[in-house]
């Protein structure tokens, strides 16, 4: 009975799989079979904003596009798997220099969605945060509008307490700052001042007693660093960078339709001459292996939709050598059946003797495999890499998943004794068979 359970839901996992991976494919029909395509394989839109620098001083504008640059990506790639192409350049001779953020987004055929994830220029808020309850059980945090804004800021530095040492954030504001910064700490001493950059609160510093003066410190528990980092949001944020769109062009797949086609074709060719290894040579536990393969790239390709990723050409190859260590991790796990089979073991005693020494092995791979895709996703310049990372972990994730979980369980459900043992799974396991019988 336990045998039939276990079968029972992992038929039920993997078709609820397959049938939200179906589902979201002709939902999502705008694109190549429903995923997000990247730049070099789908194409997108091209934008070209004109940075209005002329009030900056010079020592200012590489932080000033910086920040911008930061506050942009953000906009676009939220999660971090978009993949936006989001760069700044000089461009001009002499006095007539321009500076100019590129944006270009992967994917997007309608020019206004395009200009609406961009948005406007970086807005820098102070809010007032408090908490309403909506019932005895529940309380919401709301966050106020004082009016403050970065236009009433002059600017922000670092210094230090010359008695403790520790970093401070030091706030001058303009004259009509000054009366609204000091009407908002006399009326809200001990409460939260948050303070916002773009919508995302970048620090929330508690008023400790009515500011006159227009003149105010944070001090809080952050490193030179953190505070530096502060620093530069404030000032940037007070002086906002203006962007213009100045131009517009869909582009074109560097890579195109043909080369999507082709990796397609490829994946279903490796595909299929795995399986058949897989039958030949190990019959039904290679059997297993493919019905948990198959459930391994259903579940990667649903997990693709839900996040959403962006996939590229450099993703796509993540995927692949996921797909490679999903196929290693089973032929370790049915070799060391096969081992356990010879030392006189049961076929049912060699599943689970093979499962539980073939684990050490790939608990280790992988962790090294997961450890080099964070350490490549942290570190990467670009969102290629990081492409190629997300897309890399996920797959081994999923990989020992199926790989341990789904195909040991399978075999538990399957497994038999007798002489058509030795048919359904090969002659190395004869040994077992004829002691069985």
């Amino acid at each position: 009975m336990t045998r039939t359970r276990l079968l029972v839901l992992l038929i039920l996992i993997i078709g609820l799989t397959i049938g939200y991976f179906v589902y979201t494919t002709e939902k999502n029909s705008d694109s190549k079979f429903g995923f997000k395509l990247g730049l070099d394989l789908s194409g997108g839109i091209h934008l070209i904003y004109i940075a209005g620098t002329s009030n900056l001083k010079t020592g200012d504008t590489g932080g000033a596009l910086e920040s911008l640059r930061d506050v942009i990506e953000r906009r676009v790639n939220a999660l971090g798997v978009a993949e936006p192409v989001v760069q700044v350049e000089r461009s001009g001779v002499g006095d007539t220099i321009e500076d100019r953020l590129i944006v270009e987004l992967p994917g997007v055929t309608d020019l206004k969605k395009a200009i609406a994830q961009i948005g406007a220029t970086p807005l820098l808020e102070f809010k007032l945060k408090t908490a309403s309850s909506n019932s005895a059980a529940s309380t919401t945090v709301v966050y106020k509008d004082t009016g403050l804004t970065g236009q009433y800021l002059k600017r922000a530095d670092l210094v230090f307490d010359p008695t403790s040492g520790k970093p401070l954030v030091s706030l001058a504001f303009s004259s009509d700052g000054s009366k609204l910064f000091e009407e908002i700490t006399r009326a809200n001493v001990g409460e939260v001042l948050a303070i916002f950059l773009d919508g995302i609160p970048i620090s929330e510093p508690v008023v400790q007693e009515a500011i006159t003066g227009g003149n105010a410190q944070i001090n809080g528990n952050f490193t030179p660093a953190e505070g530096r980092e502060l620093v530069r949001n404030l000032n940037y944020g007070a002086l906002p960078v203006p962007i213009t769109l100045a131009s517009t062009e869909t582009i074109g797949a560097t890579l195109g339709a043909k080369a999507v086609n082709a990796g397609v074709a490829a994946g279903y060719g490796a595909f299929i001459l795995v399986a058949i290894f897989l039958l030949v040579w190990y019959r039904l536990p290679g059997l297993v292996a493919v019905v948990a393969l198959s459930l391994y790239v259903f579940l990667n390709l649903a997990i693709f939709k839900l996040i959403p990723v962006t996939l590229t050409a450099a993703g796509v190859a993540g995927f692949i050598l996921s797909l490679g260590m999903a196929v290693d991790a089973n032929v370790l796990i049915f070799e060391r059946m096969k081992e356990e089979v010879r030392r006189g073991k049961s076929l049912y005693d060699a599943v689970q003797e093979g499962f539980a020494r073939a684990w050490l092995s790939i608990r280790d791979s992988n962790l090294s495999s997961i450890i080099t895709a964070a350490i490549l996703y942290y570190f990467a310049a670009t969102n290629i890499v990081r492409g190629f990372a997300l897309v890399f972990g996920i797959g081994v994730l999923t990989s020992m998943f199926t790989a341990v979980t789904v195909s040991r369980y399978l075999l538990k459900a399957v497994t038999i004794s007798g002489k058509s043992a030795e048919i359904l799974f090969g002659s190395a396991f004869s040994r077992a068979v004829k002691e069985e019988s």
